[in-house]
């Protein structure tokens, strides 16, 4: 029911102007409710609640701003023209309130835009499909995003804070934020047919002159393969060179020759064909988890995190060679 307008300059109410200390937004929606159905047993059926609650809510809410708000000596209830003043105020100040709830509520569900991971090659293929499952079903209505890059261009998009969590191999420029380092354990990957998938472990002498794929020059694993090869003085015959783990391993599974890569990807290929054995010497593959330099994160920031580091850790020690 509209509620009429009072033509009285002298009655200049906001609720600035009024005790909010002990004022709260069930007052003020039991008040709304009152003042448009002008009676509080149907305000009362609006709110879901009974009729001696409601008359409650609204003497504590009276008792608080310090004036009677209606005429309870009528039939109907009837606002004072105080009430009718009041009455603008508070519907826009109920609106903000479920503004506030709403945006709120859209933060708690992350609908406010994507979560934006990136990271290399290896644990976007290997990781973050299952973590980002895991996430969506724990947060309904949330959006992951993954931008796969070399660990090089997640590192040069760390100043344009272009994601909220990203991933790449060592080493990690110092603007990021709370850089996670994980250390995997390295294996050679081969074809299950290939003769020497017979040894339980294989080294630079074993694999002295065989075909091998190796990863880019500047590729961490390139230098720890190179000097344990150069070390035992074996012959390293590269074949190829791949600039991600994940073609090292596509090539090794055709048979065309070995290649030493981190765990995480020697096992998310294994579906194919491929094996793998113990590297000797041990080598170590490290990349780390960050944030670029913002804010404090969100829940959801937070919460994918958590994720993301107890999946690595299963993940690799489910899959130790």
């Amino acid at each position: 029911m509209p509620v009429g307008i009072v033509d009285n300059p002298g009655l200049s109410l906001t609720i600035h102007n009024l005790n909010l200390s002990a004022m709260n937004v069930r007052h003020m929606q039991a008040f709304r409710a009152v003042i448009e159905q002008r009676s509080m047993t149907a305000a009362a059926r609006q709110l879901g609640i009974s009729q001696p609650a409601i008359s409650g809510l609204i003497q504590r809410f009276e008792q608080d701003i310090g004036f009677p708000l209606f005429d309870r000596a009528r039939t109907r209830v009837e606002p004072t023209p105080e009430a009718v003043l009041l009455y603008d105020e508070v519907r826009r100040s109920i609106a903000g309130f479920d503004r506030v709830a709403q945006v709120a509520d859209d933060l708690r569900r992350a609908r406010t835009g994507p979560l934006i991971v990136a990271s290399h090659p290896s644990v976007a293929i290997s990781v973050l499909p299952a973590v980002a499952a895991r996430f969506a079903a724990s947060h309904p209505g949330a959006r992951v995003r993954f931008m796969t890059r070399s660990s090089q261009l997640v590192k040069e998009l760390i100043p344009l804070r272009a994601f909220d969590v990203g991933i790449a191999e060592l080493p990690v420029d110092s603007t990021a934020v709370d850089a996670e380092v994980f250390d995997i354990e390295c294996v050679c990957v081969l074809a299950r047919r290939d003769p020497l998938a017979r040894h339980a472990a294989l080294s630079p002498r074993l694999l002295s002159g065989v075909p091998f794929i190796a990863m880019f020059p500047e590729h961490m694993l390139y230098r720890a393969v190179a000097g344990a090869f150069e070390e035992a003085g074996a012959a390293w015959n590269v074949i190829a060179e791949a600039e991600f783990t994940a073609s090292a391993c596509a090539m090794a599974a055709t048979g065309a020759g070995v290649a030493v890569v981190d765990l995480l990807t020697a096992r998310t290929f294994a579906p194919i064909g491929l094996v793998r054995r113990p590297f000797r010497p041990p080598l170590r593959y490290t990349f780390a988890v960050f944030r670029p330099p913002v804010r404090p994160p969100s829940q959801r920031v937070h919460d994918f995190l958590a994720l993301l580091r107890d999946h690595i850790a299963s993940f690799a020690a489910k899959g130790k060679a």
